[in-house]
């Protein structure tokens, strides 16, 4: 062999073993942090703080997680108690002066008032972890900000509502809205304050079945990139939903004047056949009812699933924290699907856990599993805050018999005003 050769091949020896000098050492640190998600250069820190909502059952279950990651990677998890509903007015005062949770626990529904007041970083969900959601807590978490879409959460809980009824009254399961009709004409006697069904006459969260499932909707896009110029609350089907809507009130149906108390007061009696509601309703009409309460998925409109609202309740990482990496890590952790099964034991709240919802056995608890299967995210942009108020006075306005499409019109009109005041998109 030619000295060049020689002189070649040492050169190129020489570079090889400087670059692997030069190169990182793989710990297991790093190689934790890339199963879920997090950069290789992610140094472990010793805590770890979380603000926990102050509900009993639901802390206790995030102790009892936070101890098994404490466990599994020797990080100190501080859990902090603190009013999901606080969270977001004490996070803006507390984190720029370091003071703040490494994760925090909030609705999806606030999410772009958090992100536009920069309080919660991005994350990059892995996709085994992605996977293992239900695809609506998905879209929930995510949202377009400033031209880029993001997840801003890991899906932690998931509520949507239906049918609750007493077997006493309703022998069979109502499956479509003409059962529910049915329920209301044969089972209702209004001078003995006796009713088939009874349903809120001003209440879009309970109401929005009827017009999305006539291809009426809210903000048109898709979840978390809407476009709120463009409302669809008073087009074709929404007009055709709100003439469905009005058909269950008036004289010898449901009383106009009914409010949330009157319904649950007379379905703890024993006096209401059907009733819709969601998963926080349970204890309490439980222990009126006992064995004769049941519940069934929201009944089918226009020859489909009931399209209800999905809420969804994250754990989302702070903009604030020094450990983005790691707070993100122990997100996943906590909605993996034994975490999950945990919280569902313990706090008695459905969680967005694919393999957690299919092994539910309770028979309430399944059937709003069921339902969560078709049901749509709640909008998450700052303008649906805009809505609540005109839409719900329209679907007074209309149960109290008043034209459907002008009612709607205005109400739009009204909608429009008020995002366009507000200054948000």
């Amino acid at each position: 062999m030619k000295k060049s050769s020689f002189l070649l091949i040492a050169v190129l020896m020489f570079v090889f073993l400087v670059l692997a000098a030069c190169a990182p050492e793989r710990t297991e640190d790093t190689e934790e942090s890339d199963e879920n998600g997090s950069t290789e250069t992610a140094e472990k820190p010793e805590s770890l703080t979380i603000w926990a909502n102050d509900e009993e059952k639901q802390l206790e279950a995030v102790e009892d997680i936070a101890a098994n990651y404490e466990e599994e990677t020797g990080i100190t998890v501080n859990v902090e108690v603190k009013s999901m509903l606080d969270q977001m007015e004490e996070l803006a005062l507390a984190g720029p002066e370091g003071n703040g949770p490494d994760l925090f626990f909030q609705p999806h529904d606030r999410i772009g008032n958090i992100v536009a007041q920069g309080l919660a970083e991005p994350v990059k969900i892995p996709e085994d972890v992605m996977n293992s959601y239900s695809d609506a807590a998905v879209d929930a978490v995510t949202y377009k900000y400033d031209g880029e879409t993001n997840q801003y959460g890991f899906p932690a809980v998931i509520e949507t509502y239906g049918i609750f009824y007493n077997t006493d009254i309703v022998q069979e399961e109502p499956k479509t809205v003409d059962d529910l009709m049915a329920l209301l004409e044969n089972k209702t006697n209004p001078d003995n304050d006796e009713y088939g069904f009874l349903m809120k006459p001003n209440d879009l969260y309970f109401a929005i079945p009827f017009f999305n499932n006539y291809g009426g909707y809210i903000f048109g896009g898709d979840a978390g990139e809407y476009d709120t110029k463009d409302i669809g609350l008073n087009n074709e089907g929404s007009v055709e939903g709100g003439k469905l809507f009005q058909s269950f009130f008036g004289q010898g149906k449901i009383p106009p004047s009914t409010t949330t108390d009157v319904i649950d007061g007379l379905f703890n009696d024993g006096k209401v056949g059907a009733v819709i509601n969601g998963p926080w309703s349970i204890v309490g009409y439980k222990e009126s009812l006992g064995e004769k309460l049941a519940f069934a998925p929201f009944p089918s409109i226009n020859g489909e699933p009931a399209q209800t609202f999905v809420g969804v309740k994250s754990w989302m990482v702070s903009y604030y924290s020094e450990n983005k990496e790691w707070a993100a890590d122990l997100a996943a952790f906590m909605t993996n699907p034994e975490s999950s099964q945990h919280y569902y034991e313990v706090a008695g709240e459905l969680v967005p856990s694919k393999e957690a919802l299919e092994s539910i056995e309770d028979p309430i608890y399944a059937a709003f599993a069921e339902q969560i299967k078709h049901g749509v995210p709640m909008p998450s942009t700052p303008a649906m805050q805009q809505v609540w108020e005109p839409f719900n006075n329209a679907l007074q306005f209309i149960a109290e018999g008043e034209d459907v499409k002008p009612v709607l019109d205005e109400s739009v009109e009204q909608i429009k005003t008020n995002i366009e005041a507000s200054g948000v998109e």
